[in-house]
């Protein structure tokens, strides 16, 4: 498929043609008058050139039959680049009305056409979506995927259907991450309960002298004593915080007093647990360690009557789960009002547990109505997985077929756990869960037509969330209420934490920043590069979009802005810190007064009225454009071109050996030798344009560290586009970006439509994207707007048969 970025050269053009001129375009008279005289001589019917004949082209039709043959020679007239030096050159008049005709001839096709939201190639989930899927279906914290093949890429990223590829290897991958996945979701035997058996010595608050006798812990109700004699005495809990325990003390007390002696068992939780300790509670017990133990839960208030070791007793309660138990406790209960203070023995403190758990995956996927017969609950469970697994309601026939593999299974010996964990394996291998399957009533339907809230439900949240809808889309389309609702969901699910994997999955590949973890800079010329800086590098640009998307911001913010994230390594890279790590340069950000942390913290730091600001700044993108040992303006550029403008230059031809494999002696400093490398007239075109960007970055050395000098030699920073765009730095090279804006929009939206809809963009593509990018602009660039108009887009929301 030819790639929509072809047509860019168009979008300034067309923006100047009038509206008679666009509304009726006409190639056979003044198209072929220009073909004639500034193109046949090398593409005629003898011999053309590059095997391109351009005469046979007289009409309308004949221009859009080869429609993209005429792309490339429109974008070769406006670029300059034909005809070539040497031969009879058009006015920029005459080049403007050809490229504005053959653009306003292909305009005017795209708005006659039929809509084609083209067609999507069923794929599988790749491997950043099968995690994410496994995790949200069966709610365990397991990657599986990790292990599985690297996906393939096509159009730049890894969930494009076409490359998707199912190699005999990776079903077997599927096979053992589906059994680990469920032995994990759904425990068939609950683990055999541990004892902790705590000796008192062993107990806290620890002191060089706990006060002991004859191995008994000595608590004191002595208005007054300290935390380690007073208590309350106690031992963390370890183990599952949702399990159910059995907590178990001997004691024994001693007292002046007639009454018995009260003893608070209790346990450290979470605040949010029910019953959580009163002040009142908490005041009416003894111990200088009671405030720091809240919040906790008083489990039980016994009675202790024996008054030697050989009398001591002991004391059993319940731990219930959903208490998230950190530590368990006894402690003297204050006596009543003229009452002698007790003091009190403490053997150990003992705990089982957990007793006959079952994880809370296990409770969540298993949960049925038990007053209905065991048939009827594994129908129940299996329904209900199945559904969420397939992203559609299973049908009577799916569910019955794992129905009687479960009971089939039970029919051999097994328990009702172990039959449906079985079944739920087999749905982690069915094509229904390992592919995201568009049923389709008219496969061969060509009109366009909408997707099922059920599939446009699926589309959202892979492309948001690279996993399975939640339940609030899937209610949303079972009541075919999604569409109405779109927006409103869109706003909602860039809010939701799992919006991060639109940042780890679509930007990361955007941006081509995978490369950062296979990079290694020379280590004789960078020292300050090692592991730490990776990863510090990368985590800046997470953080950086992760802004952008949760506070809607400019999609521009990406050219330049005001903020960025830095930790004390990356401050220090950037030159924000000095060497004690505690005071900002003068040039350095603005933190409203915070100073840059210690450590791995990341802060949100202001860098107006710095050289940095945006992602061209960001170490990480200048590190993948650079070479081991050296800074590379053809790679800066070429990336600048490709990523951020969708302009991208041709391939180098292949004679033409790279810089540093060049034989000709090359001398000076490193702008000068390029000048040296592209006195070649094959190179001179595509390195004017490449070139100049990737000086403007100059100033930043090859892991992005900003620098004056390079080898001694001052850094030239200015730089020179086609048509006499001049500039200075990465200030005056950000000032030009931005003044490409709509440049910028349109190819950000064709990349991430691209992404949302795991195709690779076509020539009829070209209406929607025209539609995104004119909303993204009426919307201030904001980052919800472009989101909203990919989803709310033809070739997102519709479906054709087969061509």
């Amino acid at each position: 498929m030819a790639p929509l970025r072809a047509l860019l050269p168009f979008t300034v053009a067309l923006a100047a043609v009038t509206p008679a001129a666009a509304a009726d375009p006409s190639f056979d008279k003044a198209g072929v008058a220009f073909v004639a005289k500034y193109c046949v001589s090398c593409h005629g019917a003898a011999k053309p050139k590059a095997d391109l004949s351009l005469h046979a082209a007289t009409t309308d039709a004949a221009v859009l039959k080869d429609r993209k043959v005429w792309q490339s020679a429109a974008d070769a007239v406006r670029g300059g680049d034909m005809p070539p030096k040497g031969k009879p050159q058009p006015t920029a008049a005459e080049s403007e009305a050809f490229v504005q005709l053959v653009g306003g001839l292909f305009d005017r096709a795209d708005r006659l056409a039929k809509p084609d939201p083209g067609r999507v190639t069923m794929r599988r989930l790749n491997r950043a979506e099968y995690n994410n899927t496994v995790r949200d279906l069966c709610y365990v914290d397991f990657t599986p995927a990790d292990d599985f093949p690297a996906d393939d890429v096509g159009h730049g990223f890894d969930n494009i259907g076409d490359v998707l590829s199912l190699p005999p290897v990776l079903m077997e991958r599927y096979l053992a991450a589906a059994e680990g996945v469920m032995d994990r979701a759904v425990v068939v035997v609950p683990p055999k309960p541990v004892t902790r058996w705590h000796a008192a010595e062993h107990t806290e608050p620890a002191a060089a002298n706990v006060p002991l006798r004859n191995k008994w812990r000595v608590v004191s109700g002595k208005p007054g004593a300290p935390g380690v004699e007073s208590g309350p005495i106690n031992v963390p809990c370890q183990g599952p915080a949702d399990g159910e325990y059995a907590f178990r003390t001997r004691v024994y007390a001693e007292t002046a007093g007639a009454r018995p002696v009260k003893v608070a068992l209790l346990a450290a939780c979470d605040a949010a647990a029910p019953g959580v300790a009163t002040d009142a509670e908490a005041d009416a017990l003894s111990g200088a360690g009671v405030k720091g133990l809240r919040p906790f839960k008083v489990l039980r208030i016994v009675e202790v009557k024996g008054r030697t070791e050989k009398a001591a007793e002991s004391f059993e309660v319940a731990l219930p789960a959903g208490l998230g138990v950190r530590r368990v406790a006894v402690a003297l209960v204050k006596p009543a009002a003229g009452e002698p203070p007790a003091t009190l023995f403490v053997r150990n403190l003992e705990f089982d547990g957990p007793l006959g758990y079952r994880p809370a995956s296990h409770r969540k996927l298993l949960a049925c109505d038990g007053s209905k017969p065991k048939a009827a609950q594994t129908r129940e469970v299996l329904a209900r997985f199945a559904s969420r697994a397939f992203r559609r309601p299973a049908t009577a026939d799916e569910v019955g077929r794992l129905a009687k593999l479960a009971e089939a299974a039970v029919a051999k010996g097994g328990s009702w756990e172990a039959g449906v964990q079985l079944a739920m394996t087999a749905v982690l291998v069915s094509p229904k869960f390992l592919f995201r399957v568009e049923l389709d009533d008219r496969p061969a339907g060509p009109d366009a037509r909408p997707l099922d809230d059920f599939q446009l439900a699926s589309r959202l949240s892979y492309f948001l969330w690279s996993s399975m809808p939640d339940d609030e889309l899937t209610a949303l389309a079972a009541k075919k209420q999604l569409t109405p609702n779109l927006e409103a969901q869109v706003k909602r699910m860039l809010a939701d934490p799992k919006a991060n994997a639109l940042v780890d999955n679509f930007v990361m590949q955007w941006l081509q920043l995978g490369r950062l973890n296979l990079v290694q800079p020379d280590g004789t010329k960078f020292k300050a590069f090692d592991d730490q800086l990776r990863k510090s590098m990368r985590r800046e640009t997470e953080l950086f979009f992760g802004a952008v998307i949760k506070e809607d911001r400019s999609v521009l913010d990406v050219l330049d802005a005001p903020f960025t994230f830095v930790d004390e390594r990356l401050a220090r890279h950037y030159g924000l810190a000095d060497t004690a790590g505690n005071k900002l340069y003068e040039k350095a950000t603005r933190t409203k007064g915070k100073p840059i942390p210690r450590g791995g913290e990341f802060v949100r730091v202001d860098v107006s009225g710095t050289d940095r600001g945006g992602v061209l700044t960001q170490a990480s993108v200048l590190t993948v454009t650079s070479n081991p040992t050296r800074t590379s303006p053809v790679k800066r550029g070429k990336w600048v071109l490709e990523q951020l403008l969708g302009t991208p230059p041709p391939p180098p031809p292949p004679d033409v050996p790279e810089l540093e494999k060049d034989g000709k002696a090359r001398t000076g400093s490193l702008r000068k030798r390029m000048e040296q490398h592209r006195a070649n007239v094959a190179c001179a075109n595509c390195h004017a344009k490449m070139d100049p960007l990737g000086f403007g970055l100059e100033n930043f050395d090859a892991v992005g560290a900003y620098r004056q000098k390079d080898d001694d030699v001052p850094i030239d920073p200015s730089g020179e586009l086609p048509g006499g765009l001049k500039f200075s730095g990465p200030a005056g090279l950000k000032v030009i970006l931005k003044g490409k804006k709509d440049l910028f929009a349109r190819c950000l939206a064709e990349k991430m439509l691209t992404y949302a809809t795991g195709r690779g963009l076509d020539t009829y593509d070209k209406r929607a994207v025209d539609k995104i990018t004119q909303q993204l602009a009426a919307n201030d660039f904001r980052f919800s707007s472009l989101v909203v108009g990919i989803d709310t887009s033809d070739p997102f929301r519709l479906r054709r048969g087969k061509d």
